[in-house]
């Protein structure tokens, strides 16, 4: 809708996993690194992790596309199978020939006859699950024994795990320690600073065909806050926001624009933490927080006023000891005078 107006071949902040918008910080080259390590060091498994919107799957798409010619890929997007159903999945991929009556042991001979055939022919089996975490620990089982199937020179599977932190956690199980001791390669990715979520949107930008600056830098600085750097937010924020600025037949993106973008985005607890930066607030109080603080007051009432309390006593006791010492020096005063004159 809005291409023309900015000048754009294409919209640049659609939330597919584009490979042609990967932005590369240092980490994202690094994870890269670690999937081209992990899948040629014959076999293995090979994790990636991050949280949701991470940028995951943008990263092993990258991958696909470096890979040799001689590469067979099974990518399986759907974990949430069967042992049964993951095996024919995998079959599916790599055009194996099955029956929908075939045994867990018949699909795994018939996957190893592939492997085989594809190893005496030169070729890499490459099986890669994205969402891992959601794999049945009897599936991640399964997966283990596939990569039991090997020559007595190389592992004949080699398989990239995608996933949530969870998978992490799952692998640390005691019944899954065999698995977790096969891991080769891991890599955890973070979220993008503000610098590298400012560097990212012009990156998307300029793919799109758009040249110059089109956000300000106090919209660039909100749409980090409210996403929290996570690539798959800063989309949908930049997104809407460009969506607003061309309704507003505005050729440049301020704070307003993106505030609104996030109201809609995000709902009601984007725009309550948007309103109250706005607003010029820059912390955020819970209501144990107001708790707290309400009785440190009280407390520190209590002190001042039993400090005021030992203050008075103490200055009372003072004064008092004065005025007899006075009393006393003036006697002794009068006692000499009158000792002088006589």
């Amino acid at each position: 809708m809005y291409q023309n107006f900015f000048g754009l071949h294409e919209k640049p902040f659609s939330i597919a996993p584009d490979p042609r918008y990967l932005y590369m910080t240092d980490q994202h080259r690094e994870a890269l690194a670690h999937l081209l390590f992990g899948i040629g060091d014959e076999g293995g498994f090979v994790l990636l992790t991050g949280d949701i919107g991470t940028g995951k799957t943008t990263i092993c798409r990258s991958l696909l596309n470096q890979l040799p010619d001689n590469a067979d890929i099974a990518f399986i997007v759907n974990p949430r199978l069967s042992v049964n159903e993951l095996l024919q999945s995998i079959c599916d991929e790599l055009g194996v020939d099955y029956t929908d009556s075939s045994s867990i042991k018949v699909l795994v001979d018939k996957l190893n006859q592939f492997l085989l055939e594809g190893y005496a022919s030169g070729r890499n089996t490459i099986l890669i699950i994205d969402e891992a975490q959601n794999l049945a620990d009897e599936v991640l089982e399964q997966l283990r024994l596939l990569t039991n199937l090997e020559t007595s020179e190389k592992k004949l599977l080699q398989l990239i795990l995608l996933g949530q932190p969870e998978l992490n956690d799952k692998l640390a199980q005691d019944n899954l320690r065999q698995l977790a001791q096969r891991v080769t390669a891991r890599f955890h990715l973070q979220p993008l600073s503000a610098e590298e979520t400012t560097a990212y949107i012009k990156h998307r930008l300029h793919i799109a065909g758009f040249r110059g600056e089109l956000f300000s830098r106090a919209a660039l600085k909100h749409i980090h806050s409210e996403s929290r750097g996570v690539p798959r937010l800063v989309n949908v924020i930049c997104d809407r926001s460009m969506l607003g600025a061309y309704t507003k037949d505005s050729i440049e993106i301020e704070y307003p624009i993106v505030l609104e973008a996030c109201k809609e985005v995000l709902g009601r607890e984007g725009s309550r933490a948007a309103a109250q930066r706005s607003a010029g607030l820059s912390i955020n109080f819970s209501e144990s927080s107001i708790v707290w603080i309400a009785r440190l007051g009280v407390l520190l009432l209590l002190i001042g006023m039993a400090f005021v309390m030992v203050t008075t006593d103490f200055l009372d006791t003072i004064l008092n000891v004065f005025q007899q010492g006075r009393g006393k020096t003036m006697a002794a005063i009068s006692y000499l005078s009158t000792m002088l004159v006589g």
